[in-house]
């Protein structure tokens, strides 16, 4: 027999902040705490946090590369993904293949993680 536990949208939302993949004081003053506008926020980051994960990493080119990256820092700096935002960087400043290599896994991860963090903040409340 097994016990059903409730939490509230409150108590979800702050244990993804917990995790620290969104800023969530960010997110609530840059949505003026509307739960309803951050949710469609963040779904909006998602799915461009994956579209321009998947060009730099198909890339032909550095320019391009560095263009995508740095689309999805500002995106994810305006959503409170500062983590992200950093891996975003390290993309930007790889010199060759091997520092791109590494700052494209340290990315990946880091979006991982905020796609982990959102679905959780998106089910709630």
């Amino acid at each position: 027999m097994g016990i059903a536990l409730r939490t509230t949208a409150t108590e979800a939302f702050g244990t993804m902040a917990k995790m620290g993949a969104i800023d969530l004081s960010f997110l609530d003053r840059v949505t003026f705490r509307d739960r309803s506008l951050a949710r469609e926020v963040l779904v909006l980051f998602g799915q461009q946090a994956e579209s321009l994960l998947a060009l730099i990493a198909e890339a032909g080119d550095e320019r391009t590369r560095a263009e995508a990256a740095h689309k999805l820092k500002g995106a994810a700096r305006g959503v409170g993904a500062f983590d992200v935002a950093r891996a975003a960087e390290e993309i930007e400043a790889a010199k060759d293949a091997a520092e791109f290599g590494a700052a494209l896994a340290h990315l990946t991860i880091r979006i991982t993680e905020a796609r982990i963090a959102l679905t959780g903040l998106i089910r709630t409340g």
